[in-house]
């Protein structure tokens, strides 16, 4: 036999014997018993849980089965579909319309049924010897809160493997890749309380504002722990197909974009703890900002002769930029990259952006003054809020961290999450001063007004930040961010609270949309989180005050006559560490508690009635 007639021969045998084995397997796998759920050898691996802060479960291992045909095996196709309608919730013309328009003789008919289902569904096909249809087991994920906090869980895919958020960034150690498929549980520091009530109140500011998207954060700067990380639109993480690319987005981690006024607060702080400028350092705003060279930058109002205090009331461009005009490129690049901004946060959440802080080497003369009120810069909201732990802990920062802790199977605890070690990035009277300034934002004469909170102090800013076109690659006339930031209580923060309102329609200003839902977030975490409320809070006083004695009375011996008097005029008695004042409501003094001539005390509270 020539060479060819034998590789014909080796080549058909082998054909044939492929043939048998498929049919061999196909007839055992449909003609032959059909197994049960119990039955089924299937090798389950155990991923593990996510939990939140307080051991509530946000993502749990679940067993499902999925249920698929094989057409060539079906011998009733009614009988199939009226038996199976009822089982698994589809009319029999559906799941007849199903297989005959199927291309493929192997279709999926539904997945992920739950286990009860799948054991009742195998007992019919058994007892009414249907075939053609398999129960094949499969293990899956439940999120029992649905959407709470979905960008930050994730999800994962048909092979048990995360593909988002925490269940991507730790998958091997959730699925226990070194512990023999038996994976730990990661623990957040998300608090499902917390979450739940923030995502209700951005869901409620995003219908009113008409908002592209939101992002709201909640934080405790003295360990960084995130409590809360919204981000609107959301998704179902059990319904994931039914979601898109937008939802599933975690703005607050993955997005950069320029804050505008808010970053006042840490360009102006880095400003004055360089020595370039002190709190008395006066500059003058006519409207409009000028450099050496020409360039100019216009500002929201004529402000006058300001400090750095009224720049962060009135949120005055042309100040913050004539302020910047102090520092060399260099020292001011360094300052800004000291509070985080160009990197990584390391929180624990994937995809996680460095935003964007392009070296001083490249700026222009326009750079400086730009980035000194919040543009030319790239930022992610994570990274606002670990920039706002330095002023919050007197100078020092704490990264923001997603992850509390990595139980193992055992009950063990494998890994207590640190994002980085802590630093010192200002002086202590440094930060003490700019809270001291925000706290006079939420005042009559601040921008930020109507975040003010009753009975507890807030250092406040807000910002109204311009949004790039991307087809013009000029600034948009029409797409703005609105933002807000509360430290709160002001004279020792243990919350911070973070509000970006992206593309707004109509009201745009920070002032006017974002200051009120900061005030509705601190007024539903405040109780819950245990922060004392307190009828006088102390405001820190800042490294110099300068108060006017021909406006404002002496307050040493003696009460003094405050009636007649504006409430601006007041409101250095708000720095007072010795004494207590309470100013109600606006306008000026009509009645004052003590009387004049009562005898000052240290501790005492005066009250100022307004009309």
């Amino acid at each position: 036999m020539d060479l060819k007639r034998r590789c014909i021969l080796i080549f058909s045998m082998m054909g044939l014997f492929a043939l048998y084995l498929l049919i061999h397997y196909a007839k055992m796998i449909f003609f032959g018993e059909l197994p049960s759920i119990p039955r089924q050898r299937m090798e389950l691996k155990e991923r593990g849980a996510i939990l939140d802060r307080n051991g509530r479960f946000l993502a749990i291992q679940i067993r499902f089965a999925d249920v698929s045909v094989w057409r060539p095996s079906i011998i009733d196709i009614d009988v199939l579909s009226n038996e199976l309608s009822v089982i698994l919730d589809i009319s029999p013309i559906e799941i007849r319309n199903k297989i005959n328009s199927s291309e493929s003789n192997f279709l999926y008919l539904k997945r992920q049924i739950d286990d009860i289902t799948a054991k009742r569904l195998s007992s019919v096909l058994e007892d009414k010897k249907i075939k053609g249809v398999m129960v094949q087991p499969v293990i899956g994920r439940l999120y029992p809160e649905k959407n709470l906090a979905s960008q930050v869980i994730g999800f994962i895919g048909d092979r048990n493997n995360g593909l988002e958020g925490i269940e991507f960034a730790f998958n091997d150690i959730l699925n226990g890749v070194d512990n023999d498929g038996i994976g730990s549980q990661v623990v957040l520091t998300i608090d499902t309380y917390v979450q739940h009530i923030l995502e209700q109140i951005a869901s409620n500011a995003m219908e009113q504002t008409e908002a592209e998207a939101i992002m709201l954060l909640a934080m405790d700067p003295r360990s960084g722990d995130i409590l809360g990380s919204v981000s609107m639109p959301d998704f179902d993480p059990n319904q994931i197909r039914n979601s898109d690319v937008n939802r599933r987005m975690n703005r607050p981690v993955i997005w950069a974009y320029e804050p505008g006024s808010v970053f006042k607060v840490f360009s102006l702080s880095a400003l004055m703890d360089s020595g370039a400028i002190s709190g008395d350092s006066v500059f003058t705003c006519n409207g409009v900002y000028v450099s050496s060279r020409g360039s100019t930058i216009n500002c929201l109002g004529s402000h006058g002769r300001v400090t750095v205090r009224e720049i962060i009331i009135n949120s005055c461009n042309a100040g913050a930029a004539y302020a910047s005009d102090h520092l060399g490129s260099v020292a001011f690049y360094q300052l800004l990259s000291n509070f985080g901004f160009g990197s990584r946060t390391g929180a624990g959440s994937p995809g996680e952006t460095t935003g964007y802080l392009v070296s001083s080497e490249y700026w222009s003369d326009r750079s400086k003054p730009t980035l000194a009120m919040g543009q030319e810069i790239a930022v992610s909201a994570y990274q606002m809020i670990q920039a706002a732990t330095v002023i919050a802990n007197d100078g020092i920062l704490v990264h923001p961290k997603i992850v509390s802790k990595i139980i193992s199977a055992d009950g063990k605890t494998v890994t207590a999450w640190e994002a980085g070690e802590n630093r010192r990035v200002l002086k202590a009277e440094t930060a003490k001063a700019m809270r001291s300034y925000m706290v006079n934002v939420t005042s009559s004469i601040g921008t930020g007004w109507r975040a003010a909170v009753e009975d507890m102090s807030l250092a406040v800013k807000t910002g109204t930040a311009q949004i790039i076109d991307p087809v013009t690659k000029k600034y948009s006339e029409t797409d703005f961010i609105a933002s807000c930031i509360a430290l709160l209580p002001a004279e020792s923060p243990s919350l911070i609270l973070y509000l970006a309102i992206i593309k707004p329609r109509g009201e745009i200003l920070g002032g006017r949309i974002a200051a009120p839902v900061i005030r509705e977030a601190a007024e539903s975490l405040i109780d819950y989180l245990g922060i004392p409320r307190g009828r006088n809070p102390l405001i820190v006083r800042p490294p110099s005050i300068s108060i006017p004695a021909s406006r404002l009375p002496s307050v040493e011996g003696q009460v003094p006559d405050f009636t007649g008097l504006a409430k601006r005029v007041l409101l250095p008695l708000l720095l007072r560490d010795d004494i207590n004042v309470e100013i109600r409501g606006d306008g000026w003094v009509r009645r004052q508690t003590p009387s004049a001539g009562t005898p000052v005390t240290d501790g005492m509270t005066i009250v100022l009635e307004l009309e």
